[in-house]
């Protein structure tokens, strides 16, 4: 015969919740991800440089020295002490202008998607959620704006603006507002159709508690992963701005800048192209490894 006390100890231990039946939350799914893990962490990174640049740089990023012009990597024949990654045309140390241009290619990046996502995220919730008239003003508006091809609306833009951060920042807004009002409105229409919504309505909720109590908190998920997949996007229009001279001042290193010096002079030193180029297009994966990865962990389907 079985003791009564271990009778009881099993009925408690069947009657407790199953915690492995429960579904991960979103930051274990991230955490999972070796490839969300290490474009997350090459991310931080790069904030850390770009905040403790002053102080992480190894040279002052505009110091010129001809005497050490095109000096290769450390590494190379010809290398010199100090210099591991060589040096450019005008004997600048590589190195530095990287880390130095890191600053304006992630200042853009959170600047200029984090204004754009603000943007488009109102137009996208009035057209979803108020319809008829000012949807299709906001929609015709939309259509029109994405015909213009973006590179060279923001070419002329900042041709028109002058140089400088200000005038990149907002040529970004002006252009990759369109895409968080589209995806925002798409959201915000199907929300709207959905019985927690047609339930706070015969509770008698106002319009704005609706909006923004009930229908946005379940569109910024996605609004998330769509606002870090703009901030690769913005990098890269910053670089090609600052490839055609149309950014910040030449005095100030971008990655861009970087890229259209050492273009002219790949064949003598193909380091000056090669470590700013690098720099482009890890940031650019990583921001898109982490929007992807958060588009899995918050889509129900993709996460399957």
């Amino acid at each position: 015969m079985i003791p009564s006390e271990t009778l009881l100890d099993r009925a408690a231990v069947e009657l407790q919740p199953d915690t492995e039946l429960r579904p991960p939350s979103m930051a274990s799914r991230l955490m999972r991800d070796r490839k969300v893990v290490c474009a997350g962490g090459f991310i931080l990174l790069l904030i850390v440089l770009a905040l403790g640049a002053p102080w992480i740089a190894p040279k002052d990023p505009l110091a010129q020295n001809l005497l050490l012009a095109t000096v290769p990597p450390a590494g190379l024949p010809g290398s010199e002490p100090g210099y591991l990654l060589g040096t450019d045309g005008l004997g600048r140390d590589v190195l530095s202008r990287v880390i130095y241009g890191t600053r304006v290619s992630l200042t853009v990046a959170f600047v200029a998607a984090g204004l754009a996502c603000l943007i488009g995220s109102l137009l996208g919730l009035a057209a979803g959620f108020l319809g008829s008239a000012i949807d299709a003003l906001i929609s015709r508006l939309v259509d029109v704006w994405m015909a213009f091809p973006p590179v060279l609306l923001s070419i002329l833009l900042v041709a028109i603006l002058g140089t400088g951060l200000h005038s990149v920042i907002t040529a970004i807004v002006v252009i990759d507002w369109t895409r968080f009002c589209r995806v925002v409105r798409t959201e915000t229409m199907g929300q709207a159709q959905m019985d927690y919504v047609v339930a706070a309505r015969a509770m008698g909720f106002s319009r704005s508690a609706i909006l923004f109590r009930e229908i946005f908190p379940n569109v910024v998920p996605v609004l998330i992963a769509l606002l870090t997949l703009e901030m690769g996007i913005a990098v890269v229009v910053e670089a090609i701005l600052s490839f055609v001279g149309l950014s910040v001042s030449s005095d100030t290193p971008t990655w861009g800048g970087m890229i259209a010096e050492g273009r002219q002079i790949v064949h003598e030193a193909w380091w000056v192209l090669a470590a700013p180029l690098a720099a482009l297009f890890a940031t650019v994966v990583a921001f898109n490894q982490v929007g992807d990865g958060l588009a899995r962990s918050l889509d129900p389907v993709l996460r399957r």
